[in-house]
């Protein structure tokens, strides 16, 4: 039921760089099923409508499909392809972006019987699908209504925008919801650590400074890094080396060595032996077809 309308508005509102009208909404129309390819997830809840994604973060995969919802609580380095799109059954999605200020106000606000905590045993992965309930389906429809009603959105859209976020905080990924709005999580941890390895990514580090600057011992970071991201620290800064020179290479095809030695290598072998493992191709191949595409938005959005 709810599906359908949200199919409809979905496709209606659609825009090729997919912004909406409302702030923190984003909706995606994608019409061709291309080779799986790097982005980032962002800190997001995405609805999809129609077609399916499959996603994959370290050595985890996720599918989630029409009337499916997937919350990503950390802006991570991820792998993903549509499955089954093309122009005449199009893969529909609805994103909305997580503010942990949202998140903490609603937390503050809410009854006491919602729990505080994240969850029991330190972080949650960071990536989670559930079944979308119809409670959610419904305030999303809502929500895209509003797109046509330039009037009542200024004051509505940020009312229904605070109930699809108290529906997903009290729903089955409630806990890793509700972790992001947390100052002393132990994703809020893990995130500080994620954002310092993020702006640093060129420079190696020591594990343990790293601990120490996200607030943790380097047992508990290990463990929290993992479970959260997939992988390990050091794994991580390869990750987002990677994907930077990938970046790099689409505007740069003919200056590998300068790309490499740009986001911190200093070995052209290691560089080229770490990215054809990673994307399945020499730079230099890879260079050439990249510079001849067009990179879709980076996102976990259908």
């Amino acid at each position: 039921m709810y599906l359908d309308e949200l199919r409809t508005l979905l496709d209606r509102h659609a825009r090729p760089d997919w912004t909406t009208d409302i702030d923190g909404v984003l909706i995606s129309r994608v019409d061709s099923e291309d080779p799986p390819a790097p982005s980032t997830s962002g800190t997001v809840l995405a609805v999809i409508a129609q077609g399916a994604k499959h996603l994959a973060l370290g050595d985890r995969v996720y599918e989630y499909g029409a009337g499916q919802y997937l919350v990503a609580s950390v802006d991570l380095p991820v792998t993903g392809h549509f499955i089954g799109a093309s122009a005449q059954h199009p893969a529909l999605g609805f994103g909305l972006t997580l503010e942990p200020s949202a998140i903490a106000e609603l937390l503050l606000a809410g009854p006491g019987d919602v729990p505080r905590a994240g969850g029991q045993g330190g972080a949650l992965p960071a990536i989670a699908v559930s079944d979308a309930p119809g409670d959610l389906l419904d305030a999303v429809v809502r929500l895209l209504r509003l797109l046509d009603e330039p009037r009542d959105r200024a004051v509505l859209a940020p009312l229904v925008t605070r109930e699809i976020l108290w529906r997903v905080m009290t729903g089955e990924q409630g806990a890793l919801v509700r972790q992001l709005g947390l100052a002393d999580s132990s994703l809020s941890h893990v995130a500080r650590a994620v954002r310092w390895i993020r702006e640093h990514y060129t420079q190696p580090f020591r594990v343990e400074d790293v601990a120490r600057l996200s607030g943790m011992s380097v047992s508990a970071f290990h463990r929290n890094f993992q479970a959260v991201t997939a992988l390990s620290p050091i794994q991580f800064q390869k990750q987002i080396r990677l994907q930077e020179a990938r970046l790099l290479l689409a505007v740069h095809p003919h200056d590998i060595a300068q790309v490499g030695y740009r986001v911190g290598y200093d070995s052209p072998s290691q560089f080229s032996r770490e990215y054809r493992r990673q994307f399945g191709a020499p730079p230099s191949e890879d260079a050439t077809r990249l510079s001849r595409s067009v990179r879709a938005p980076a996102t976990v959005l259908p």
